[in-house]
């Protein structure tokens, strides 16, 4: 049976004059539920694309629904990138229609099947675009859930880049209360970049979802294949949910390190692992992408009402569950940290009061010895040998310069007890014996001094 022609299915043919004013031109592609159309607008000269459903999809109503939330959400998205409605109305059959902005180019998927793998840049530049528009929808509460490179459109502008426009929220999942549109079981978009818990139901899908299908089309972009590529459906739920992608830098190794862990941190399979919002995403992008991309940052922190992340912003973190245990113990270790805090004020101001007694200590000495001289005349002769006796030789002062005889004070004549101990005075220096008569008498017991650079100190600390 030789296959049905989009012609053969579509609710009108090249030539009609479709609501009174489209004049329709050709058709530009068949989707899964609905069919688009070429036409001009013969009162205003504008192109424009016509949407419907295809025939076998008019006989259920969750798929009609679905057309005009379509609809919906792309008129409340007011993003560039998203592709612009503008008309929707009903045909004598009932079946709906849309007038969308017509759109030339091509869709990624189609780019990567002609030219392969794209530059790292390229790829970042337009995964960034439709992070806007992404961000959009997400603050009006609507998740895409359908996010692949055919729903990508690089659309061609005259005397402008090509841009990224994101097309077909038809299965999108909305806030809205009591639409009864998504059931628990229900599995909605295409397999190959669908979330693990999209795999498992669609109802508990939320914009990191989405995330998931970003790092899927991004790793495609790169690599020129998606990571998960089977021949069944449940191969591909097998592997989605079960295993992790291939490294990206094995099918890429001139992909910066840094930009191949933020393709891997969308695909982990506990979405609470993965980047908490598409403006954490775009500022671990931005570093790759090309000049001004910060543009895109600041207009999805903006959508999003959320402060800018600074770029390159969790670009290095781990997955989080990885990072708990490291965390931990960077917070233990900062603990530990501050515990030495007290301990190390302590030693700080024990120094200070060191100091300050070592100051007040040098000065006793100075003044001792300033005052020693007027004293000495009255100082017993048996001082300096009972001081010289008890000292370590290697605890005694530098020698004083010599002295000539006519400078030197008559001693006090020695007494009959002093006169024993006479013998004793002479076995030492003549030098040294004038400092040490000014210096106190250590203790009988008194362990040998320190010594010499402290010998002042430890004098002054005693006193």
């Amino acid at each position: 049976m030789p296959p049905v022609s989009s012609h053969e299915i579509a609710p009108v043919q090249p030539g009609d004059i479709f609501d009174g004013k489209y004049r329709v031109d050709r058709v530009l592609g068949v989707g899964g539920m609905g069919i688009v159309v070429a036409a001009t607008h013969t009162h205003l000269n504008q192109r424009v694309a016509l949407k419907f459903l295809l025939p076998a999809a008019l006989g259920n109503p969750q798929i009609i629904e679905r057309f005009a939330r379509e609809a919906r959400a792309a008129v409340q998205i007011q993003s560039e990138h998203v592709a612009r409605v503008i008309d929707v109305g009903t045909m004598p059959t009932g079946s709906p229609y849309m007038v969308m902005e017509f759109l030339e180019g091509t869709d990624l998927s189609e780019a990567v099947e002609k030219g392969g793998a794209m530059p790292a840049q390229q790829a970042v530049s337009y995964v960034l675009q439709a992070c806007e528009a992404i961000a959009e929808a997400h603050a009006l509460g609507i998740v895409h859930r359908d996010l692949k490179p055919a729903n990508l459109f690089l659309a061609r502008r005259t005397g402008r880049d090509s841009v990224i426009k994101v097309l077909d929220f038809g299965i999108s999942k909305t806030s809205e209360a009591g639409s009864g549109l998504t059931q628990t079981s229900a599995v909605m978009g295409s397999p190959y970049y669908m979330a693990p818990e999209q795999m498992m139901s669609s109802k508990d899908v939320d914009a990191r979802s989405d995330i998931w299908a970003l790092g899927i089309i991004l790793y495609e972009l790169l690599t020129g294949a998606p990571p998960f590529v089977a021949d069944t459906m449940a191969e591909i739920v097998y592997m989605v949910t079960q295993r992790d992608p291939p490294p990206l830098l094995a099918k890429r190794p001139d992909v910066p390190p840094e930009l191949a862990d933020v393709v891997a941190r969308c695909l982990l399979r506990d979405k609470t692992q993965r980047f908490d919002n598409v403006a954490r995403l775009a500022a671990a992008l931005v570093p790759f992408g090309p000049p001004r991309c910060e543009i895109s940052l600041e207009r999805i922190s903006r959508v999003l009402g959320a402060s800018m992340p600074p770029s390159g912003a969790d670009v290095h973190s781990p997955p989080r569950m990885q990072a708990t245990a490291s965390t931990w113990a960077n917070s233990h270790a900062g603990m530990g940290s501050s515990s030495k805090a007290p301990l190390v004020a302590v030693g700080v101001a024990g120094a200070i009061v060191l100091v300050i007694g070592i100051t007040v200590a040098v000065r006793a000495v100075r003044s001792h010895d300033a005052a020693a001289p007027l004293a000495a005349s009255s100082t017993p002769a048996t001082a300096a040998p009972s001081a010289i006796v008890g000292a370590a030789p290697s605890a005694q002062l530098a020698p004083l310069p010599e002295i000539p005889a006519a400078q030197i004070e008559a001693p006090v004549a020695p007494t009959a007890a002093s006169a024993k101990t006479a013998p004793a005075s002479r076995t030492q220096p003549a030098g040294p014996a004038r400092p040490a008569r000014n210096a106190p008498p250590p203790p009988a017991a008194a362990a040998a001094p320190p010594p010499p650079a402290n010998r002042g100190l430890n004098m002054g600390m005693k006193e």
